[in-house]
């Protein structure tokens, strides 16, 4: 048995049972559902589990935050659940049907781009240090770098460039064609071949077109057309438009040619035509579509609306997370990188991160004597100052809503200055505190102020709408709130509580039921009905402790005295797997009497050979002393069946 099993069943049971699951994987900290009916999914419970950081739904799934311990809860849970795991493509395949146009595009452009991600990260970590060390003038009265006064740091500085390079000049065009590749199931070598023609040596290097005259270009000369011979390093339409249209060429000859030639015809047109379309086409097209499209954001960034440009991405960044949009930006950032040999974008969207981060450490100043609170969090907080926002912001600040708010104010008022001061980024870096790595030098100190303004102004704000917002339990003063009624629910007077018909019909003895584990009172005590109707009501105010989703045969109710009581429609009725029953309620749900709970059918019931006794057992006595079990009588709401004094 693992240790998440009893969390397993109860997160399968909140997720709507097994036959709501179309498909399940996991990340490194979360669980993926699609759900065939997204509604039957009981969030409020969900979040309330100690496991559970918090949920959200994104691109079509069903996200549960588990934390690093996920993998051993997915086992559990595919052990629980009997359903078979899939990898995390199936499930995204699943997903697209809960998605919309523009969800699926963004999604895609995520996949392309996330592969590329650790790259990227890497490449801008390179550029900022080989700018620490080559740009910095802090020697001989500040006048000289560290690579001019020392020939090993000369050599650290040009072998570096090698990877850097490699990133930004060859990496990103080729990388993207090969993950267009990847992702729509084309041929993987034929997009590397792809990217490399976009950058190879032949070509006059993309960062030398601009200083070289038209005249001095090279050409292909096909005597009745001429082609320039220019590259596309570090351009990001042009490698996507390539890409895609070796995708679909591919895809077209491999439907017209014969197998016993494909090998031949289909890599060979498909490549050589997409190679002259890039060229010819698309390349010149892709470069002045990313070139007027990073243009108009670098003159948002650094044009006379730069503070309020500032002031609206640094705000609403963070919404764009929970959309999936923020995906997009990652093509700007390149883009503007390529355009501009730097990003203005990318330091806001870490200080956006570092903002919803420093909200959290606000609420857990709130609720530093709330130690369930507190396991939520910590690890949110740090998880979020690395770079890593969701559980930060499904597990803590969505749940609450001021502290996202908070986050975003905290965001935006930093945006502001950062575009105010024009602090760039060398690229894409670590979207946290680390993020400071990749600035550019000279800004070091414009982005320590902003990331100071994002830390301070959220935590600020928290702690002042907090104290006002958060009840004396959340804030951990008192008890949790459900502890509390737990606690009056076992310390409530023994008044006398009355059992009646849950169903009706007759009321005959347990030991006339024809199974020994209810005949013999292994269960507990109680009595039986042969029921006359096909409804199972609350037989007294309750609230349902369990509910058996997936057969929909049993209920379990907590009453008033604290007892337990289980009413358990028909014998072996659990391998009709819910045919013939309907559950109505949901656990957690208080009911009064006469609510209904489970609709059954007898004739589906009789047709699979079992009977349709339906027993009502009391399991636990709570604060009961004395029991009176009423048998030989008609079950019905105004007739008590069970008295408990």
């Amino acid at each position: 048995m693992g240790k998440y099993i009893e969390d397993a069943k109860e997160l399968l049971t909140y997720v709507g049972g097994r036959t709501n699951i179309s498909a399940v994987t996991h990340c490194m900290t979360r669980m993926r559902f699609v759900l065939a009916d997204p509604a039957k999914a009981d969030v409020d419970n969900i979040e309330k589990m100690g496991i559970v950081k918090g949920t959200f739904t994104q691109a079509g799934q069903f996200q549960v935050i588990i934390g690093n311990e996920v993998s051993d809860f997915y086992d559990d849970f595919i052990a629980v659940s009997g359903i078979e795991g899939v990898d995390k493509a199936a499930v995204k395949k699943a997903a697209k049907a809960n998605q919309n146009v523009l969800q699926r595009l963004v999604g895609t452009l995520a996949e392309i781009f996330t592969p590329l991600l650790p790259a990227i990260i890497c490449g801008g970590l390179i550029l900022g240090f080989r700018n620490v060390i080559d740009s910095i003038y802090m020697f001989d009265n500040g006048t000289k770098t560290l690579v001019q006064i020392s020939q090993f740091w000369n050599g650290v500085d040009s072998f570096l460039w090698l990877i850097g390079e490699a990133v930004f000049h060859i990496g990103i065009p080729l990388g993207i064609c090969w993950s267009v590749m990847k992702k729509m199931g084309g041929t993987e070598i034929l997009g590397i071949v792809l990217g490399i023609t976009l950058t190879s040596s032949q070509l006059l290097n993309a960062y030398a077109v601009a200083s070289t005259p038209a005249s001095k270009i090279p050409v292909w000369n096909f005597g009745f057309i001429k082609v320039n011979m220019i590259g596309y390093q570090a351009q990001v339409i042009p490698a996507m438009l390539a890409a895609f249209t070796l995708v679909y060429l591919e895809r077209f000859f491999k439907k017209i040619t014969p197998k016993v030639v494909s090998m031949i015809v289909v890599p060979f047109c498909s490549l050589l035509l997409a190679v002259m379309m890039a060229h010819f086409v698309l390349g010149p097209i892709g470069w002045k579509i990313g070139s007027a499209i990073s243009a108009v954001i670098y003159a948002g960034i650094t044009g006379p609306v730069k503070v309020l440009f500032g002031a609206v991405f640094g705000t609403f960044y963070a919404p764009l997370v929970i959309t999936g949009l923020h995906h997009m930006s990652n093509a700007i950032d390149l883009q503007l990188v390529a355009d501009f040999k730097g990003t203005g974008l990318w330091p806001m969207i870490a200080l956006s991160n570092i903002a919803q981060g420093s909200a959290v450490v606000g609420m857990a100043i709130l609720q530093k004597r709330n130690a369930k609170a507190q396991e939520v969090n910590m690890p949110s907080a740090i998880s979020c100052y690395l770079g890593v926002t969701e559980p930060a912001m499904f597990g803590v600040n969505l749940k609450y809503r001021f502290p996202f708010v908070c986050g975003m104010i905290g965001s935006g008022i930093a945006g502001m200055l950062c575009t105010l001061t024009n602090t760039t980024a060398n690229g894409i870096g670590v979207g946290g505190l680390p993020g400071i790595l990749s600035i550019k030098p000279q800004y070091w100190g414009s982005f320590a102020l902003c990331m100071a303004v994002a830390i301070v102004v959220p935590i600020v704000l928290v702690l002042i709408l907090g104290k006002k917002r958060l009840t004396e339990s959340e804030k951990g003063l008192v008890a949790d709130i459900d502890d509390v009624k737990k606690e009056e629910e076992f310390t409530a007077s023994s008044k006398q509580v009355d059992v009646c018909g849950c169903v009706e019909g007759t009321v005959i003895p347990l030991k006339d039921v024809h199974d020994k584990v209810f005949s013999e009172g292994l269960m507990g005590e109680g009595v039986a009905i042969v029921p006359d109707g096909e409804e199972i009501k609350a037989p007294c105010d309750a609230k349902v402790q369990v509910m058996m989703e997936e057969t929909g045969h049993a209920v379990g109710l907590k009453l008033e005295n604290g007892a337990e009581l289980l009413i358990h429609i028909g014998l072996d009725t659990v391998y009709m797997n819910g045919e013939g029953f309907e559950n109505l309620v949901r656990v957690g749900d208080v009911v009064k009497k006469g609510t209904p709970l489970i609709k059954f059918s007898k004739d589906k019931i009789k047709a699979a050979n079992h009977e349709d006794t339906v027993m009502c057992i009391i399991t636990d006595k709570g604060l009961a002393k004395d029991t009176e079990l009423h048998t030989g009588i008609k079950a019905d709401l105004n007739t008590s069946i069970i008295t408990m004094k």
